[in-house]
Parts: C-alpha cells; sequence; structure tokens
C-alpha cells in the first residue's frame, strides 16, 4: 500500500513538474536545447519511476525504525538549508557543507567527510564555471 501511495504522489509530482515547465517564459537568445528540457527530462524520470511503484508495489515493504527515519528527514532539512544558503554563501561554501554533512551521514569519518564535501564542491565549481562558462550562486568571498 505504502508503495502505491508514494507512486501516486510521484506521479502527480512528475506531472506538476512538466506543467511548470510548460510556462517556462523562453528568450529570444536561448540554445537550441533551452530552459524546457532538464525539467521535462526529470519530470520524464520521475514519472517512469512512480508508474512502476504503481503497478509493482512491495508486497512486505520493510520501514525503518524512527531514528533512521528522523535522519532522513534531518538529511532533508539540510538539503532545504542548502537552497535556502546558496544566494546567501555562494556556491562553493553551501555545497561543501551539505556535501561533507550528506557524506558523513552516509558512512564517511569526519574528516574524510570534510575532505569530500570540499573537493565536490570545487571540482564541480571547476568543471561548471570555469570549463563550461555557467554561472553558479557567488558567495561573499567572490566565488
Amino acid at each position: 500500500m505504502s508503495d502505491r501511495i508514494l507512486g501516486g504522489i510521484g506521479l502527480a509530482l512528475s506531472i506538476f513538474f512538466a506543467w511548470q515547465a510548460s510556462i517556462i517564459q523562453e528568450s529570444f537568445l536561448t540554445d537550441a536545447v533551452g530552459p524546457k528540457m532538464f525539467p521535462y527530462i526529470i519530470a520524464a524520470v520521475t514519472g517512469l519511476s512512480s508508474l512502476y511503484f504503481l503497478l509493482k508495489p512491495d508486497i512486505d515493504p520493510h520501514w525503518p525504525s524512527a531514528g533512521r527515519l528522523a535522519e532522513i528527514g534531518f538529511a532533508a532539512l539540510v538539503l532545504i538549508a542548502y537552497a535556502e544558503l546558496l544566494p546567501v554563501v555562494g556556491f562553493v561554501i553551501s555545497t561543501a557543507i551539505a556535501a561533507a554533512y550528506l557524506t558523513w551521514r552516509l558512512g564517511s569519518r569526519p574528516i574524510e567527510s570534510v575532505i569530500i564535501g570540499v573537493a565536490t564542491s570545487v571540482g564541480i565549481y571547476v568543471i561548471f564555471r570555469l570549463v563550461l562558462g555557467l554561472s553558479l550562486a557567488r558567495g561573499p568571498l567572490g566565488f
């Protein structure tokens, strides 16, 4: 039953994503793909995954313990805080903090998590900003 509920919510979200993508206003100076393609891809993947849960639910699902559910909820709060802090502290700092926390909760030791968080943040910044020339949120330090 819980898989079908998840599938229904996911399907509703995918329809919402597709609708929101359809109302994105495009400038006359867009590239060949345009700004709508990525949200459409997300909607399609979410919709197909949700259909799988609707059509083939797990017969005996095993829910995590209350402590594990709280940990998942806190990770979701970290991601919400990441989205809120991104324009304030910038991409590099907020990504480093979020990635460090999430890798720590996935099992890395604290020092390893800090190194992974910083390396992930700097690596993505180099690829997206310096190599591809895409715009990322600038923080108080200018990057």
